[in-house]
């Protein structure tokens, strides 16, 4: 055979033996897209108010999020991703408890609204599961907000109930400090000590308001003890809004085996994280890490507890593969890839969460003729120079009221000596 023959028949080999690989990876991502015309990407966590806040100190008017390129997230990105609907969360530093964390909290949720009124054609402001239904069926995103960190709440159940009907529909019981009620994740690492042995007698209040309220107990960031507790207590599903698997990745922002298996029973949904740290424990990851995550929680707990919770936007590393929100469906075609079934893929894209909020729903129309919890946080456990004791009795008072009955105890006992 010739030398040019053979080369020409070497090349026409490699061609035979790639196109069949490039055929099945378009028909992975076609289905991908078709399962996700179908059913809404749903995300659990997305911090691109924060950067609105970091970058522009919420001046929304000086930034254009068609154009925006230093982001993870911007609206050709949503477009190209298939994002139906996003959690956009409305987060503050721990540093600010005990100060300013209520009034930081409410501009975040305020930069939100205004994010869905700048952006009426890409964005529609949701609160409900028929929210996201009907946005998904107008071709627009879902906009929900989730608080995260109990600190934003400044350990008042009236500030709790404002901010859901500002449409905040999840609070993270604790960021990376621990609450005046609850313990954080970093007590697991032994780097923090822990407060209240997982939830204080406020913190289980604050539970039951959240299950009155209709509002999603978000259990990323906080100790294996608290999860615990809340599994064993809340009336309703819980979620973890970003968090992936420990089995997988011992880290502690993780979730163990047999917490995955207590969320199913509860029926519940953890939200995969894609945070490098988190994904692998180490700097780098890959999409086929996120995967792993994957398929590891539907191995353990199934896939009905599944969703994805980027963290886009929040974190400094992201896999290869996933550089921003435009590249989840690839994830979506890799789920197909490992044999997910269309209705296990459907179930993690949306159905999952969906079934959850409405469960959450039906929980709080069941206890729609309960009254609101007003019974507020003891003032020696929220007690600091910021805040001011209005409402709580004055210790003088007490102090009085004890002297007086002291001074009734002795002139009682002075009768009792003379008769």
């Amino acid at each position: 055979m010739l030398p040019g023959v053979v080369h020409v028949y070497r090349v026409l080999c490699v061609i035979s033996c790639i196109l069949p690989q490039l055929s099945a990876e378009d028909t992975y991502m076609t289905r991908a897209l078709q399962l996700m015309s179908e059913t809404p990407l749903i995300d659990g966590h997305n911090d691109l108010p924060w950067q609105l806040r970091k970058q522009f100190n919420n001046q929304l008017n000086k930034v254009d999020l068609n154009t925006i390129n230093n982001t993870h997230t911007n609206i050709p990105k949503i477009k190209e991703g298939r994002l139906g609907a996003q959690f956009w969360s409305a987060y503050v530093p721990c540093d600010s408890q005990y100060k300013d964390a209520v009034r930081q909290t409410l501009e975040q949720i305020d930069v939100v609204h205004r994010m869905c009124h700048k952006y009426p054609e890409t964005f529609m402001f949701a609160t409900s599961s028929q929210d996201i239904r009907e946005a998904f069926r107008q071709n627009k995103t879902a906009s929900l907000i989730g608080v995260e960190g109990g600190h934003s709440l400044d350990s008042s159940l009236g500030t709790l109930r404002v901010m859901y009907h500002l449409g905040v529909r999840y609070l993270t019981l604790t960021h990376s400090c621990n609450t005046p009620w609850a313990d954080n994740w970093l007590v697991d690492t032994g780097s923090e000590v822990s407060e209240h042995d997982g939830l204080s007698p406020f913190g289980k209040q604050l539970v039951k308001e959240m299950n009155r309220l209709g509002m999603l107990i978000d259990l990323a960031h906080v100790t294996v003890k608290v999860m615990n507790q809340v599994l064993n207590m809340s009336t309703a599903p819980v979620i973890f809004s970003h968090s992936s698997a420990y089995a997988v990745c011992p880290h502690k922002r993780n979730v163990p085996d047999d917490i995955l298996k207590k969320v199913s029973e509860k029926k519940g949904i953890v939200m995969v994280n894609f945070y490098n740290d988190y994904v692998t424990c180490s700097k780098t990851a890959t999409l086929s890490d996120v995967a792993d995550h994957f398929d590891h929680i539907k191995k353990v707990a199934g896939a009905h507890i599944i969703g994805f919770g980027g963290d886009y936007d929040g974190v400094t590393r992201v896999p290869e593969g996933l550089e921003d929100v435009s590249k989840v469906p690839a994830l979506v075609a890799e789920l197909l890839k490992r044999n997910w079934t269309d209705v296990e893929v459907k179930a993690a894209l949306g159905d999952n969460l969906l079934r959850v909020l409405e469960q959450v729903e039906m929980v709080r129309d069941s206890l729609n003729n309960t009254l609101p919890d007003d019974v507020p946080i003891p003032y020696d456990e929220v007690k600091n120079p910021c805040r001011t004791s209005y409402g709580y009795p004055d210790p003088a008072d007490n102090a009085g009221a004890g002297h007086s009955l002291s001074l009734l105890v002795v002139v009682f006992t002075l009768l009792v000596m003379i008769i």
